[in-house]
């Protein structure tokens, strides 16, 4: 039976009928959009490399009690958890954070500290998907591990704005709390949190900035707080100022080249995250209304967890999939991020031998240039071809061009071309 196409997702095979598209929250990445992937890593791994962070990468699954009750109530249930055909219990990444906790646990006394790296991994989190947030999506971190001084809170600070503005970005805040502002919380006042409140309170004060303060006082109540403990509990932490600490950092970021107006202290920033201790921070791109492009903080119980000792650390990640929408929002790619330069034409089968020559000669001459495959389509074809894959110039080479020993080397954006020798071409195209 032939393949009958339905509609633009499924199609009927043999007696079957198959769904030919992404499951929901998943995505493919046809070559354009791959380029601006590759580009915006490119720029951010540049920025990591030179803070001295080396790369590392860990396994897409974990076994599912290492990953369980790292990321509180939420994350364990957007976590993707089953059981393998070994009968083991395992769960894909949802982070980059704990699984560089089990590798630092697992490898401390081949990794010296402090060790600095960056991990550019996909995560998975069954969330619901909506614009800038998916199941399947890019993570870009990088952490410190090893050292807990202000300059290393510092320098992750510093690292993370300076990934930003490679990418284009100009207009940014970087918002700065202390997690131990929230545990003043519990002694500052006569109506002080209890400990076994702190949780709660954080994870409601978490969601200040999207619901407003009256809901994060619904939410209080709802959880037990009266209404006036709940709004002098918001109402003190509101007023709280940077910790001892924090105006450590605050000069040192200063120092390292950071401005004023692109960072500020917060109170009220949470991070939802059990595992952090101090330091934490997200970081928001003007007229980027989704939400933060990346945040991180100073986590340095989490590893203990695993190594049997505590190892101070602290780490930022940056949302890639954010990253990519706010910068076609601002309009910061390229125009050209085609690797290929150049295609070389076949003028027809009598020269094929002299397209292969001009092609691995070029190549040689570190040129990407891509070969058209087929030496008996017509050269109009192989024009328009070059020019839906915005290869920016072809080359030709027919019976005149050979016995003058040049080629014509066709500009297909300015509509213009020019007879040059080989040697002419490689120079331009470098």
């Amino acid at each position: 039976m032939i393949n009958l196409p339905l509609n633009n997702s499924i199609i009927l095979c043999y007696d079957t009928v198959m769904n030919i598209q992404t499951l929901k929250g998943f995505r493919d990445f046809l070559p354009l959009e791959a380029r601006k992937r590759q580009f915006v890593l490119d720029k951010i791994k540049t920025v990591f490399t030179s803070f001295g962070f080396e790369p590392l990468e860990t396994p897409s699954l974990e076994y599912e009690e290492l990953l369980m009750g790292k990321y509180g109530d939420e994350g364990d249930k957007l976590m993707y958890r089953f059981e393998d055909n070994g009968a083991r219990r395992v769960a894909m990444r949802y982070d980059q954070t704990v699984p560089l906790a089990r590798v630092i646990a697992q490898y401390q006394n081949q990794l010296p500290l402090p060790f600095k790296r960056y991990q550019m991994q996909p995560v998975w989190r069954a969330d619901k998907p909506q614009k800038g947030r998916f199941r399947e999506f890019m993570q870009c971190d990088a952490d410190i591990i090893g050292v807990d001084t202000p300059l290393s809170d510092a320098e992750i600070i510093i690292s993370a704005g300076k990934a930003i503005e490679a990418l284009g970005f100009k207009n940014f805040k970087i918002l700065i709390n202390d997690r131990n502002i929230f545990s003043n919380l519990t002694t500052a006042f006569e109506q002080s949190v209890k400990e076994n409140e702190l949780p709660m309170v954080i994870r409601a004060i978490d969601k200040l900035k999207k619901i407003g303060e009256e809901k994060v006082i619904e939410e209080l109540v709802e959880n037990g707080l009266s209404t006036e403990r709940a709004t002098y509990i918001l109402q003190t932490l509101m007023d709280q100022q940077p910790t001892m600490r924090l105006k450590m950092i605050f000069h040192l970021i200063k120092q390292m080249g950071l401005k004023a107006e692109q960072f500020v202290f917060l109170p009220t920033l949470a991070r939802g995250l059990d595992y952090y201790t101090g330091l934490i921070f997200e970081i928001e791109i003007e007229d980027y209304t989704v939400g933060s492009v990346g945040g991180g903080g100073r986590y340095n119980n989490l590893i203990g967890m695993f190594a049997g000792k505590q190892i101070p650390a602290v780490g930022f990640a940056l949302g890639f999939d954010r990253l990519l929408e706010a910068m076609e929002e601002q309009q910061l790619f390229p125009m050209d991020l085609q690797q290929t330069k150049v295609l070389v034409s076949i003028f027809n089968i009598d020269f094929e031998d002299k397209a292969v020559a001009i092609s691995s000669l070029l190549r040689a001459n570190s040129i990407n240039a891509e070969l058209y495959l087929d030496s008996k389509v017509k050269m109009e074809k192989q024009l328009k071809y070059a020019d839906a894959k915005q290869i920016p110039y072809v080359i030709i080479q027919g019976p005149d061009e050979v016995e003058k020993n040049v080629v014509i080397l066709k500009n297909l954006a300015a509509r213009e071309q020019q007879t040059l020798t080989i040697d002419e071409v490689s120079k331009i195209l470098q």
